[in-house]
């Protein structure tokens, strides 16, 4: 099986970087354990584990903001997930932003440099 050439790492989780499919911007980094991955190509929309709530997270569940695979990638180590995706309304990152990369060290400093496409508090309720 297809799964069985993917080497998760001892918590049985492997990386996955997610990036826009027309773009290339990359959107997010999460992490997958094989249930989540085998969910991802069984539906067709990203499924992530969430390391912090201890389970699957249909991204967009609450957002609305799902992801649809385009290409699923592995590495030539076989240790990291590459998911081209389309996401819909343009919004991946859970600040409201379209993507999760939107500070860069400047001068030393951290700065803003993409704006805020929706206000959280009018996606999650």
């Amino acid at each position: 099986m297809w799964l069985d050439d993917i080497r998760f790492n001892d918590d049985g989780l492997v990386p996955a970087i997610t990036q826009d499919a027309k773009s290339g911007k990359v959107l997010m980094l999460a992490w997958m354990n094989r249930e989540s991955l085998q969910l991802t190509a069984e539906k067709g929309e990203v499924v992530y584990w969430s390391r912090s709530r201890q389970k699957l997270w249909h991204k967009g569940e609450e957002s609305g903001h799902t992801q649809t695979v385009v290409e699923l990638r592995f590495d030539c180590d076989e240790d990291v997930i590459l998911l081209k995706v389309e996401q819909k309304g343009g919004i991946a990152c859970h600040t409201g932003r379209e993507s999760c990369f939107y500070r860069q060290l400047q001068d030393d400093e951290w700065i803003e440099v993409e704006a805020v496409i929706k206000d959280p508090s009018e996606i999650y309720r």
